[in-house]
Protein backbone atom coordinates (compact mmCIF):
# COMPACT_ATOMS: atom_id res chain seq x y z
CA UNK A 1 0.00 0.00 0.00
CA UNK A 2 1.46 3.41 -0.93
CA UNK A 3 3.24 5.41 1.83
CA UNK A 4 2.37 8.85 0.05
CA UNK A 5 0.82 10.10 -3.73
CA UNK A 6 2.81 12.81 -5.76
CA UNK A 7 1.22 13.80 -8.80
CA UNK A 8 3.93 16.12 -10.62
CA UNK A 9 3.02 18.52 -13.03
CA UNK A 10 5.37 20.48 -16.16
CA UNK A 11 2.72 23.35 -16.81
CA UNK A 12 2.33 23.96 -20.73
CA UNK A 13 0.40 25.48 -23.15
CA UNK A 14 0.81 23.36 -26.06
CA UNK A 15 1.70 19.82 -23.67
CA UNK A 16 1.19 19.65 -20.17
CA UNK A 17 3.55 16.50 -18.99
CA UNK A 18 2.51 14.89 -15.59
CA UNK A 19 3.90 11.68 -13.58
CA UNK A 20 2.07 10.38 -10.63
CA UNK A 21 4.43 8.04 -8.14
CA UNK A 22 3.52 6.07 -5.09
CA UNK A 23 5.67 6.25 -2.10
CA UNK A 24 5.52 2.10 -1.11
CA UNK A 25 8.30 0.98 1.53
CA UNK A 26 10.01 4.32 1.32
CA UNK A 27 10.85 3.96 -2.48
CA UNK A 28 9.32 5.91 -5.11
CA UNK A 29 7.70 3.42 -7.73
CA UNK A 30 6.17 5.08 -10.99
CA UNK A 31 2.64 4.31 -11.02
CA UNK A 32 1.89 6.77 -14.66
CA UNK A 33 3.25 9.45 -16.70
CA UNK A 34 1.75 10.95 -19.83
CA UNK A 35 0.83 14.47 -21.09
CA UNK A 36 -2.24 16.55 -21.75
CA UNK A 37 -2.12 17.50 -25.90
CA UNK A 38 -3.27 20.89 -26.47
CA UNK A 39 -2.14 22.07 -29.46
CA UNK A 40 -5.29 21.72 -31.31
CA UNK A 41 -7.56 23.70 -28.92
CA UNK A 42 -6.68 27.62 -30.60
CA UNK A 43 -8.60 29.69 -27.77
CA UNK A 44 -6.46 30.40 -25.15
CA UNK A 45 -9.05 30.04 -22.20
CA UNK A 46 -10.49 26.91 -23.36
CA UNK A 47 -6.85 25.92 -23.20
CA UNK A 48 -6.99 26.73 -19.44
CA UNK A 49 -10.28 25.33 -18.76
CA UNK A 50 -8.88 22.12 -20.19
CA UNK A 51 -6.06 22.15 -18.09
CA UNK A 52 -7.98 22.61 -15.31
CA UNK A 53 -10.54 20.01 -16.06
CA UNK A 54 -7.74 17.50 -16.75
CA UNK A 55 -5.79 18.21 -13.59
CA UNK A 56 -9.02 17.58 -11.46
CA UNK A 57 -9.21 14.29 -13.69
CA UNK A 58 -5.66 13.51 -12.65
CA UNK A 59 -6.39 14.37 -9.13
CA UNK A 60 -9.64 11.92 -9.07
CA UNK A 61 -8.30 9.59 -10.54
CA UNK A 62 -5.01 9.08 -8.27
CA UNK A 63 -5.89 10.67 -5.49
CA UNK A 64 -2.65 12.16 -4.61
CA UNK A 65 -1.13 13.57 -1.18
CA UNK A 66 0.60 16.61 -2.49
CA UNK A 67 1.30 17.83 -5.96
CA UNK A 68 4.75 18.89 -7.46
CA UNK A 69 4.88 21.98 -10.12
CA UNK A 70 8.11 23.31 -12.19
CA UNK A 71 7.95 26.69 -11.86
CA UNK A 72 7.88 29.02 -14.71
CA UNK A 73 11.63 30.03 -16.06
CA UNK A 74 12.38 33.12 -16.76
CA UNK A 75 12.67 33.99 -20.59
CA UNK A 76 13.18 36.37 -23.44
CA UNK A 77 9.83 35.69 -24.41
CA UNK A 78 7.62 38.13 -22.24
CA UNK A 79 4.47 36.54 -23.83
CA UNK A 80 5.48 32.85 -23.47
CA UNK A 81 6.34 32.96 -19.64
CA UNK A 82 2.87 34.64 -19.23
CA UNK A 83 1.08 31.82 -21.23
CA UNK A 84 2.81 29.20 -18.82
CA UNK A 85 2.18 30.74 -15.48
CA UNK A 86 -1.14 31.03 -16.40
CA UNK A 87 -1.16 27.14 -17.12
CA UNK A 88 0.74 26.91 -13.87
CA UNK A 89 -1.65 29.04 -11.83
CA UNK A 90 -4.63 26.98 -13.12
CA UNK A 91 -2.66 23.34 -12.23
CA UNK A 92 -2.45 25.18 -9.10
CA UNK A 93 -6.38 26.22 -8.36
CA UNK A 94 -7.22 22.35 -9.43
CA UNK A 95 -4.78 21.32 -6.61
CA UNK A 96 -6.34 24.04 -4.31
CA UNK A 97 -9.78 23.54 -4.97
CA UNK A 98 -9.12 19.57 -4.23
CA UNK A 99 -7.40 20.82 -0.28
CA UNK A 100 -4.63 19.27 -1.90
CA UNK A 101 -0.69 21.05 -0.60
CA UNK A 102 1.82 22.37 -3.77
CA UNK A 103 5.42 22.08 -3.80
CA UNK A 104 6.86 24.51 -6.63
CA UNK A 105 10.14 23.69 -7.84
CA UNK A 106 12.55 25.65 -10.39
CA UNK A 107 13.94 23.83 -13.59
CA UNK A 108 17.65 24.24 -12.46
CA UNK A 109 16.18 22.34 -9.14
CA UNK A 110 14.68 19.35 -10.69
CA UNK A 111 17.23 18.47 -13.00
CA UNK A 112 19.97 18.89 -10.17
CA UNK A 113 17.55 16.77 -8.16
CA UNK A 114 17.25 13.73 -10.90
CA UNK A 115 20.54 14.20 -12.52
CA UNK A 116 23.01 16.22 -10.12
CA UNK A 117 23.56 18.71 -12.79
CA UNK A 118 21.62 21.37 -13.27
CA UNK A 119 22.04 22.04 -16.60
CA UNK A 120 21.31 18.31 -17.72
CA UNK A 121 19.12 18.14 -21.14
CA UNK A 122 15.17 16.53 -21.38
CA UNK A 123 16.83 13.27 -22.87
CA UNK A 124 19.79 13.03 -19.19
CA UNK A 125 16.68 13.29 -17.31
CA UNK A 126 14.48 11.68 -18.83
CA UNK A 127 17.45 8.59 -18.68
CA UNK A 128 18.20 8.91 -15.48
CA UNK A 129 14.56 9.09 -14.41
CA UNK A 130 13.93 5.31 -16.55
CA UNK A 131 17.27 3.84 -14.52
CA UNK A 132 15.49 5.11 -11.35
CA UNK A 133 12.40 4.18 -11.91
CA UNK A 134 12.61 0.78 -14.22
CA UNK A 135 10.40 1.81 -17.25
CA UNK A 136 10.45 0.36 -20.44
CA UNK A 137 10.50 2.94 -22.74
CA UNK A 138 10.93 6.43 -22.53
CA UNK A 139 8.01 8.60 -24.08
CA UNK A 140 8.53 10.47 -27.26
CA UNK A 141 7.20 13.57 -25.63
CA UNK A 142 9.56 14.26 -23.14
CA UNK A 143 7.02 17.04 -21.19
CA UNK A 144 5.91 13.57 -19.69
CA UNK A 145 9.13 12.77 -17.74
CA UNK A 146 9.92 16.84 -16.63
CA UNK A 147 6.19 16.00 -15.09
CA UNK A 148 7.51 12.66 -13.91
CA UNK A 149 10.94 14.64 -12.83
CA UNK A 150 8.61 17.24 -10.91
CA UNK A 151 7.20 14.58 -8.84
CA UNK A 152 10.38 12.61 -8.02
CA UNK A 153 12.50 15.94 -6.99
CA UNK A 154 8.93 16.67 -4.87
CA UNK A 155 10.10 12.98 -2.81
CA UNK A 156 13.92 13.23 -2.76
CA UNK A 157 12.93 17.09 -1.20
CA UNK A 158 10.51 15.33 1.72
CA UNK A 159 12.07 12.01 2.43
CA UNK A 160 10.42 11.05 5.80
CA UNK A 161 13.69 10.72 7.39
CA UNK A 162 13.92 14.39 7.04
CA UNK A 163 14.88 16.90 4.76
CA UNK A 164 17.38 16.28 1.52
CA UNK A 165 20.91 16.29 1.76
CA UNK A 166 23.26 18.21 0.08
CA UNK A 167 26.56 17.23 -1.66
CA UNK A 168 29.91 19.61 -2.52
CA UNK A 169 30.81 17.39 -5.45
CA UNK A 170 30.42 14.25 -7.88
CA UNK A 171 32.48 11.80 -5.65
CA UNK A 172 30.37 12.45 -2.54
CA UNK A 173 26.79 12.31 -4.71
CA UNK A 174 28.02 8.74 -5.82
CA UNK A 175 29.19 7.90 -2.51
CA UNK A 176 26.21 8.86 -0.88
CA UNK A 177 24.02 7.54 -4.17
CA UNK A 178 25.69 4.16 -5.31
CA UNK A 179 21.83 3.27 -6.36
CA UNK A 180 21.69 5.40 -8.93
CA UNK A 181 24.30 4.63 -11.15
CA UNK A 182 25.07 2.17 -13.24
Amino acid sequence: MAERVILGIDPGTILMGYGVIEEVKKAPKMVTMGTINLKKISDPYLKLAHIFERTIGLIDSYNPDELAIEAPFFGKNVQSMLKLGRAQGVAIAAALSRNIPIFEYAPLKIKMAITGSGSASKEQVAIMLQKTLHFKEIPKDLDATDGLAAAICHYYQRKPNGPAKTVNSWKEFISKNPGRLK
